[in-house]
This record gives structure tokens, C-alpha cells and sequence, in this order.
């Protein structure tokens, strides 16, 4: 199906994180650590007082981090071996070791 040169998408689940807060899971910058700051590691703003009265959709917060499906296109086939039921990819593979991945052919 696929032979080498050929560019290729995969699709697979990465790996699972576990409860981050917004620092690791949304890149945020930290507070200050010193000079009588209460404010280390918290959520920053999270919106104006009586108007709107709610926390806007999408607002990054502490979540579950991970576990979703991600998909790296336009990898190269290095090497197929068709004995061992080997397709070597020269790239990042999403996932854990063992873990099950979809291959199509490229998109873009």
C-alpha cells in the first residue's frame, strides 16, 4: 500500500497527562516568587466583576491534559518491510509505545 518516498498522515491518541494546571497545559508564565506575592502558580484574570457576570467559553483553565487525538502530517516512508510487517516513518509518531495508529496516505 505504501512504498518508500511516499508522504504520509498518522493518527493516533497521545499520550495521557493526568489534571495539569495552566503553566504546563497552556504555556502560561508564572507569577512572582518573591516580594511578599500570593500569586504563584494561579489562573491569572478570569473576567471583569458585574458585567459580564460569567467566565467567557474557552477561558484556559486547569484540565485534563492529553489523551486526544492528534495527527502529524506529511511524514516520509523510509523503509517498508514487508517480512516483518514493518513501516519505518522518519518523524514523531503520536502515542505511546504500543500504542494503535491510523496511517492514510497525505492530504496536503
Amino acid at each position: 500500500m505504501f512504498a518508500e518516498g511516499d508522504k504520509i498522515d498518522i493518527r493516533g491518541r497521545s499520550k495521557g497527562k493526568g489534571f495539569q494546571g495552566v503553566i504546563k497545559r497552556w504555556n502560561q508564565n508564572r507569577g512572582k516568587m518573591t516580594h511578599g506575592s500570593h500569586y504563584h502558580r494561579g489562573v491569572g484574570s478570569m473576567s471583569a466583576n458585574s458585567s459580564p457576570s460569567r467566565v467567557f467559553k474557552n477561558k484556559n483553565l486547569p484540565g485534563h491534559m492529553g489523551d486526544e487525538t492528534v495527527t502529524i502530517q506529511n511524514l516520509e516512508v523510509v523503509r517498508v518491510d514487508v517480512e516483518r510487517n514493518l513501516l519505518l516513518v522518519k518523524g514523531a509518531v503520536p502515542g505511546p509505545k504500543g500504542g494503535l495508529v491510523a496511517l492514510t496516505s497525505t492530504v496536503k
